[in-house]
């Protein structure tokens, strides 16, 4: 009987565990799959080797068929209407080959990303090692409720795009970073804030230097069909404006009742608790306000460079502050030098930091850390390089516009139709001003000889332009984005970063589109 008892035993066992053990949802177990393909996948370097071994392939069979194709695009920088015929380009001709071999450096010089992430990471190491940026978790933990904190992440990383480049380097790891502090898993943070800074790029409440760009090409579209109308710069601002509120939600809502509950418990390292119920040191207070300081002693510079008339950072010719400006145009070195300035005056004032050897210390140790995304980026950018070279992204860019144009569909479907296009495109072509160029002389006069309003059209490319961003290995930042969840995870690759995207991605995709058709449907008004 002994015997018997002992033998029942472990199915009990079994029993309570699977009781305690909460089941998967049919989404979670999908999207598990999709993490453990996605990470038995090579090294990224190995996928992008390969994928230019098939690109050499491609770009000769498609020379051998003598693919090619003829459009109008406008000129971003003479904004006129140029007849243009691309056909493909093999990288096994003679001519290709002297690409490969002699654009090695130009292709890796050329890749801004690289320069960006470099420069950013000089302040920003400087702010971390410090501890400015602990700091700052802490002092949003204690002003911040709890329960906004996701939403308020989420709002200022939609809010970045104003500042280029640097949500992806900066709020990224910070959201991670208040996240874990929180007791919450930081690879949910990351998520939360990856979604508001790449998945909902092209909106904002504040105009930023893209939307001058995007208006330009969008006028000299609407000139082709009637050049007496025109559309301003805020042509998007009241679409763009509920976008940012609406779609602030949804990301926070898909992170805290989707995202978060997947991962469920953080079980790496934590550093100390941060508590709302504890306040500030003494040496955190005193280095916030030296930082505060520097902070406004910075901008007081860069005020006098910039808002004066005849400034040195305007543009010379117009005066603009935000078009094709120095200012502008070297935003991210406002920002390193505002992170390295902050976390420099932190550092002395705290005691964490006490000469300048400190700072140059916590520099160098940025980039040591860059090391292995640096040899990744590289690699991109003889793919990027050669994947522009043998021009298949273009001639899939007009081949689905030419398809779309000749499906004889209704408005509504067409504006829809529209940002299945550019959203299917946005995984092989990232950018947002070379695929407007080619898609608004097509479709802004479609549309409208359909009745359907420039800023409509160009509210529908919004759409489809920014969810794909947070999936596309394309995307530059998106290796730095994997870098960021290894640092919490170890095993993470690229698997984990789509599964962990894949629910904004279609949920955005959606809720966003039907926004566009809503919106379109009531006739109300797109912009000021």
């Amino acid at each position: 009987m002994a015997k018997r008892t002992a033998r029942a035993a472990p199915p009990d066992l079994t029993i309570e565990t699977e009781e305690e053990l909460p089941r998967k949802s049919r989404m979670e177990r999908m999207l598990d799959v999709v993490e453990r393909v996605g990470n038995r996948v090579p090294h990224p370097v190995v996928i992008f080797v390969m994928l230019i071994g098939i690109l050499i392939v491609l770009s000769h069979v498609f020379y051998l068929f003598g693919a090619a194709a003829a459009f109008q695009t406008i000129d971003p920088e003479t904004e006129e209407l140029v007849d243009n015929t691309v056909a493909a380009q093999s990288l096994l001709t003679a001519d290709g080959f002297r690409f490969m071999f002699t654009g090695v450096v130009d292709n890796f010089m050329s890749f801004t990303a690289v320069g960006v992430i470099i420069v950013a990471m000089l302040g920003v190491g400087v702010a971390e090692e410090a501890g400015l940026v602990r700091a700052l978790i802490h002092k949003l933990v204690l002003v911040a409720p709890r329960k906004l904190m996701t939403y308020i992440l989420v709002f200022i990383g939609i809010l970045s795009s104003i500042a280029a480049d640097a949500g992806y380097l900066v709020l990224i790891p910070l959201a991670a970073a208040a996240f874990l502090s929180l007791g919450r898993h930081p690879l949910a943070g990351l998520a939360a804030s990856f979604a508001g800074v790449a998945a909902v790029f092209s909106v904002n409440i504040l105009i930023k230097p893209l939307d001058g760009i995007l208006t330009g090409i969008t006028n000299d579209a609407i000139h082709i069909l009637d050049p007496s109308r025109s559309i301003e710069l805020t042509a998007n601002f009241w679409f763009s404006v509920a976008s940012v509120i609406l779609l602030t939600v949804v990301v926070s809502l898909i992170t805290e009742k989707i995202v978060e509950p997947r991962l469920g418990e953080y079980t790496g390292e934590r550093p100390p608790a941060v508590s709302d119920d504890e306040g500030m040191s003494a040496e955190e207070s005193r280095g916030l306000r030296y930082a505060t300081w520097a902070i406004l002693a910075t901008l007081a510079v860069f005020a006098l460079l910039t808002l004066l008339p005849g400034a040195p950072l305007r543009n010379p010719e117009t005066g603009s502050i935000l078009a094709d400006s120095p200012f502008m145009n070297g935003l991210i070195v406002f920002v390193t030098i505002l992170f390295l300035a902050a976390g420099w005056a932190y550092g002395f004032g705290a005691g964490t930091m006490r000469s300048a050897v400190d700072a140059i210390n916590a520099m160098e140790k940025a980039i040591r850390g860059l090391a292995g995304l640096i040899f990744l980026l590289f690699v991109i950018s003889q793919f990027l390089a050669f994947f522009t070279y043998t021009n298949l992204a273009t001639l899939a860019a007009v081949s689905l516009g030419d398809l779309l144009e000749g499906a004889g569909l209704n408005a509504l479907t067409l504006l829809i139709g529209f940002v299945f296009v550019v959203a299917i495109l946005d995984l092989i072509m990232t950018g947002a001003i070379p695929k407007w160029a080619i898609f608004a002389p097509v479709f802004v006069p479609l549309l409208m000889r359909l009745n359907v309003d420039p800023e409509a059209v160009l509210a529908a490319y919004r759409v489809g332009d920014s969810p794909v961003n947070a999936i596309s290995p394309l995307n530059a930042y998106f290796a730095l984005i994997v870098s960021f969840a290894m640092k919490y995870d170890p095993k993470a690759g690229v698997g984990t970063v789509i599964a962990l995207m894949l629910p904004y991605v279609v949920v955005l995709f959606v809720v966003w589109t039907l926004l566009l058709a809503v919106w379109h449907l009531a006739g109300l008004p797109w912009g000021l």
